[in-house]
């Protein structure tokens, strides 16, 4: 039996691993500063400080956070010319939740192939169901599948591929 205070044998003599940073707590914390910047807007490095003196902030990838955010806002013209030709109204029309969702996941989409496009894709469909409207997630989800498949083209074949013929 171990105790916390006392190593396993199988990590005894070895360095303890850092408490891993939770990328999906950064998501959320990028969510929130997009619904702020897009609510009050000010200055992206006074909304990063501003987080980064939160008590949970520890917890999160902060530099995946901090490239979400400062990317988002920075290239916010150019992503949402990606996702607006999906939308069924102006973007200026949106719900700030689901206009920085939406901004959040397009960066993610475009910017970031090291994340999987169904891993945006879920993690965009969770925070419109926590933070949304009512039906929201089906909005987001119905924006970003389209959007989806024309900046993960490849990808999305692959995985369709990979899913007819498994290996």
């Amino acid at each position: 039996m171990t105790t916390i205070d006392q190593p396993s044998e199988d990590t005894a003599g070895q360095t303890p691993r850092p408490p891993r940073k939770s990328r999906r707590m950064a998501r959320e914390f990028a969510l929130q500063a997009l619904y702020q910047w897009t609510v009050r807007g000010g200055e992206t490095a006074d909304i990063l400080h501003q987080f980064s003196e939160l008590k949970r902030y520890p917890q999160i990838d902060d530099g995946y956070f901090a490239d979400a955010v400062r990317d988002a806002i920075g290239q916010r013209d150019a992503l949402e010319a990606r996702f607006s030709p999906y939308l069924d109204r102006a973007a200026a029309e949106l719900s700030p939740v689901e206009y920085a969702i939406l901004l959040l996941a397009s960066y993610e989409l475009v910017h970031r192939l090291d994340v999987p496009y169904r891993v945006v894709m879920n993690e965009a469909i969770d925070l419109a169901k926590r933070y949304g409207g009512t039906d929201g997630h089906k909005f987001v989800n119905g924006v970003l599948d389209k959007l989806a498949a024309q900046a993960r083209a490849e990808e999305i074949a692959y995985a369709r591929k990979q899913r007819r013929n498994p290996q």
